[in-house]
């Protein structure tokens, strides 16, 4: 938890250096120093709200004699006329704050808004749904909370925390089964131990990843409907599976009932809508 709080801040102050820079000088031009004022965060979007965290620790480093009254925590379903929370205190800080809070805020509330409505179409099927690393730079951290908070899985957070051995990594090995035989002596000879998965492009390259071992998770890629049904029963229970490529909103229920393990869908974090709300004076 303190390294997620120091990356926090850290992310914090440097958006704030390069939103603000030298100086708000349009506040400082027009309004008067030690004017204080209150704002209220209006929805005008129906979804899941998310960011609520964020948005109290950037008014806390912008100003800490702010005061923040939460009315709306995260995860909570919204609707337009909502109101999350008040603010109050110095009008130069609340303005300076106010678009860092709304960027963030938009965007994690959007991916939240995604990722519960697929959750929700999932429903009883038993397939999870998973992020991917198609991330906004340096907010990656940020965006799969937010998947979590609208109820999905977050899948490996970077490079360093999983195994996961693609089309191009079986390639450059020369195959599956080298891949999976240098994975195996890499951790052992690291002493890692780390999840392993790999994905296969079609039924022989699946065979063989039955065939060889070595791994925790199969990642069926661009498969059919009818091809990944075929790939499920051939894995029979072995290894977790979890497929990828073209799942959407319309047709993710579809994937599930293959009988998937997980779904990943990279449009959680990569071309969602921000949720729409402003920061209103009142």
């Amino acid at each position: 938890m303190k390294e997620e709080q120091e990356l926090l801040d850290k992310f914090i102050k440097d958006a704030l250096l390069e939103d603000v820079g030298e100086g708000d000088h349009t506040s400082l031009a027009t309004i008067a120093a030690g004017n204080e004022g209150r704002a209220k965060l209006l929805i005008k979007e129906e979804g899941t709200l998310a960011g609520v965290f964020v948005a109290l620790e950037i008014f806390r480093i912008v100003d800490p004699g702010l005061r923040v009254d939460v009315f709306i925590e995260d995860g909570t379903e919204v609707e337009p006329g909502d109101v999350a929370f008040h603010v109050s205190g110095s009008v130069h800080s609340i303005l300076k704050a106010e678009r860092l809070v709304l960027n963030i805020m938009q965007r994690m509330s959007g991916i939240a808004t995604v990722t519960g409505r697929i959750v929700k179409q999932l429903g009883e099927t038993g397939t999870k749904v998973l992020d991917t690393r198609k991330t906004t730079p340096n907010m990656r951290f940020l965006e799969k909370i937010a998947v979590k908070i609208g109820g999905g899985v977050n899948h490996r957070i970077g490079l360093y925390d999983m195994i996961l051995i693609k089309d191009n990594h079986v390639d450059y090995a020369g195959g599956i089964r080298q891949a999976l035989l240098a994975t195996r002596e890499y951790l052992q000879e690291k002493g890692l131990e780390l999840a392993v998965e790999i994905e296969v492009r079609n039924k022989k390259e699946l065979m063989e990843v039955i065939e060889n071992g070595g791994a925790d998770r199969i990642l069926l890629d661009n498969f059919t409907y009818e091809e990944l049904k075929e790939a499920v029963a051939l894995v029979a229970g072995r290894f977790k599976t979890e497929a990828s490529g073209g799942i959407t909103e319309e047709n993710v229920v579809e994937y599930a009932k293959c009988g998937v393990d997980y779904v990943s869908m990279g449009a959680l974090t990569h071309s969602v809508k921000s949720l729409d709300m402003s920061l209103k004076a009142f």
